[in-house]
């Protein structure tokens, strides 16, 4: 059991996936030729922030300094508003796992510096933070790991995009609350595996603040009436959110996450509508023989990339 756990959580960020059909929506390829250095290379930028431990967010009795990594797309300037994504590692894992540092940047960091240079994405900024708490090793404690990505969106949305959107230049004209609900479209959260839980965890306590989602081989429940009274309490609607849901055929983690995604579809007056419809709100991909791993995980951050505030 431990072994297939750690599959679930491991992330080796390479590229060269196929591509797969589900329900005539084709998961974009990614170039060899992507994961090569580009010449329009955008930067990583380490960001140092203040925050409070996990359990006892509430009580603010020990104070945190954590580290998130900032990519910084080619010819950023502060004259100019960027949309911007928040991007959850996974197990056994921490904030450089995914896009890597300022000196050892990893292949996905590539391929964004590719696709955006294509015009295949636009120019953002994307934040990789971590849920591990008072100890780098907490991704790896499996339990633990649930309870902290529910923890999670008190320090998201108190510390760490105050953090980060102070200093960068995005959408939001300040960092209060107000401005932060008021610039909701520019803003979007995705993780794998239990980034992915993470991501549920997002949309269920931070609607608020955030319209796009990403979530990737990882689910929170298969009560369609659960998520959707997530919608239906926070006073939105069925347009008010877009959801970019990913897995691959061979993922063991694929059978839980597509049996949320169908009980979200098909629970009576539901808020989510198949994206292959009109004004539909909720695009669900699978990757035919995509496993639990980096490889996959890079497929679908791509073209999640490539869809969000691109749709229209």
């Amino acid at each position: 059991m431990k072994k297939i756990v750690a599959l679930w959580m491991s992330l080796s960020l390479l590229s060269g996936c196929q591509t797969s059909q589900n329900n005539d929506s084709t998961l974009k390829q990614i170039s060899s030729a992507y994961k090569q250095p580009a010449q329009q290379a955008g930067t990583i930028e380490r960001l140092d922030y203040t925050t409070y431990e996990s359990m006892n967010y509430d009580e603010k009795t020990q104070e945190l300094i954590k580290t998130a990594y900032v990519y910084l797309p080619y010819g950023y300037s502060q004259d100019q508003q960027y949309n911007v994504f928040y991007l959850m590692h996974g197990g056994w894992s921490n904030e450089t796992t995914m896009l890597g540092t300022d000196t050892r940047p990893s292949i996905l960091k590539n391929i964004i510096d590719h696709a955006i240079a294509n015009n295949e994405i636009q120019p953002m900024i994307i934040v990789c933070p971590t849920y591990n708490n008072a100890s780098s090793e907490d991704s790896s404690d499996y339990s633990l790991a649930l309870r902290l990505t529910e923890n999670y969106h008190n320090e998201l949305i108190n510390d760490l995009i105050p953090a980060v959107e102070g200093k960068y230049r995005t959408y939001a004209k300040n960092t209060s609350s107000e401005e932060l609900r008021l610039s909701r479209n520019h803003r979007g959260f995705g993780g794998f595996s239990m980034g992915s839980v993470a991501t549920w965890r997002t949309f269920q306590y931070c609607l608020d603040y955030f319209y796009y989602f990403m979530p990737m081989s990882g689910s929170l429940t298969n009560d369609g009436t659960f998520m959707n009274q997530i919608v239906e309490q926070s006073g939105y609607d069925s347009n008010d959110f877009f959801i970019y849901a990913m897995s691959g055929s061979d993922d063991f983690a694929y059978s839980s996450f597509a049996s949320q995604i169908e009980n979200m579809l098909n629970h009576e007056n539901s808020y989510f509508i198949d994206a292959n419809s009109e004004n539909g709100n909720l695009l669900f991909q699978v990757q035919e023989g995509g496993t639990h791993n980096g490889d996959y995980a890079s497929q679908y951050i791509y073209n999640g990339l490539c869809r969000f505030w691109n749709e229209n």
